[in-house]
């Protein structure tokens, strides 16, 4: 699947001294929001404790994805933040690339990090690890970053390294086993504009190094001594892929305590995916305790170089793949979003608590993917290339509860 890069992204901590009451009501909201609606980081000042507990769903495209997750981060000294996470994901796949060549499936993930903050003066130190096992996939993973405070406390700038080593295996084959190095760096810079408005940009790299397919994808081909007139063969991927991307987020304080935040990233990469990313969103609290919001996403890609949906022969190129996600399309999306926040008295064990709720309706829409299973009215398949091109809907629902101890 084409990475959907994750923007690390920096937000400051700002003295009562620098500037007036007013603007540090601002200021705060919008780091609020930031926090609740993005991947946003911090430095300065070490995370809250706290234990979360998500319940994460997709349904779309013949695929049921069920995933529970468990956090909890504590605070060691006055320098110190520790985190561990359970993640685990129960797959359910009936998707067109099984119903075309195979029956459904089902498999299990199982995820487990920690990690490590340090604070020392205006600079924070992060560093962590993760292993992910599932039947005939592990994966492990460590990650360092650094991030520094400038100019009064208005600009944070972050630098990050990730590397990670995967094993691939094939179920039904225990000889096939392939390994694959994935290299991660990280840059990005924040800064206070205005007293209403937040900016950060990021950038990313991503090189990964050996087996960088699907064992269990195929590419198509024309035979026209097949019953269909075509047949099936193993996809050939390059053993090497260098991909960038670039983010800009924006975010703008209003009236009456809401935001308005916009996103765009830019993607490439070496295999001649080029992917635009772009999102807007609005943001309103409610008295004290809610948090609503709604926004819009749309992206778009052009697919790789050594895609089709149809090759003319076998082994018509040295690379060949017909994995949906390398093909060029476009999907929509429109999220909604609550949030019910409360706080405890100051002697109680837990300090605050809130409940979110989030909702995803996704349209992906392939320009050059075709839905093989696609019959006529009267029973019959189509011609082979006259398909109808293949489109579906997903839904994506997270619950989850945090607590603040």
């Amino acid at each position: 699947m084409v990475p959907r890069v994750e923007q690390a992204v920096v937000v400051v901590v700002i003295k009562k001294s620098l500037i007036s009451l007013s603007c540090l009501s601002r200021i705060v909201f919008l780091w609020v929001v930031f926090l609740w609606t993005s991947s946003f980081v911090h430095a300065g000042v070490l995370p809250e404790d706290r234990a979360d507990i998500l319940i994460h769903s997709y349904n779309g495209g013949g695929m049921d994805i069920e995933a529970p997750s468990f956090l909890v981060r504590k605070k060691v000294h006055k320098k110190f933040s520790m985190v561990v996470n359970h993640y685990i994901d129960t797959l359910s796949s009936a998707s067109i690339d099984v119903l075309a060549r195979a029956s459904q499936y089902s498999e299990e993930r199982i995820e487990n990090s920690v990690g490590l903050d340090f604070l020392h003066r205006k600079s924070m130190i992060n560093m962590g690890f993760t292993k992910s096992d599932e039947n005939d996939f592990s994966a492990k993973s460590a990650h360092f970053g650094v991030s520094q405070d400038f100019f009064g406390d208005l600009t944070n700038m972050s630098l990050g390294y990730s590397r990670g080593n995967d094993t691939v295996g094939k179920t039904g084959d225990p000889e096939f086993e392939e390994t694959v190095v994935r290299q991660h760096y990280r840059f990005a810079v924040s800064q206070i504009l205005t007293k209403n408005m937040l900016m950060n940009f990021g950038w990313e790299t991503i090189t990964d190094q050996g087996f960088l397919g699907n064992p269990y994808r195929a590419a198509r081909f024309i035979d026209n001594t097949a019953a269909r007139q075509f047949t099936y063969s193993d996809e050939v991927y390059p053993q090497s892929r260098t991909s960038s991307a670039f983010a800009i987020d924006t975010m703008n304080y209003l009236p009456h305590r809401a935001s308005l935040h916009f996103r765009y990233r830019f993607y490439n990469d070496s295999w001649g995916i080029t992917a635009h990313d772009a999102k807007v969103g609005y943001v309103h609290t409610h008295r004290e305790n809610w948090i609503f919001e709604i926004n819009y996403r749309f992206y778009i890609q052009e697919g790789a170089d050594f895609y089709s949906d149809l090759f003319p022969f076998s082994e018509s190129q040295n690379f060949v793949a017909r994995d949906k996600e390398l093909s060029a399309f476009n999907d929509h999306s429109i999220g909604l979003g609550a949030t019910y926040e409360h706080k405890f008295a100051a002697t109680s064990l837990v300090k605050k608590a809130s409940i979110n709720l989030f909702f995803t309706y996704i349209q992906f829409n392939y320009d050059d993917f075709r839905d093989v299973t696609a019959k006529q009215a009267n029973g019959d398949f189509y011609a082979v290339g006259e398909e109808p091109l293949y489109r579906f809907s997903a839904r994506v629902t997270r619950f989850f509860v945090s607590c603040w101890y």
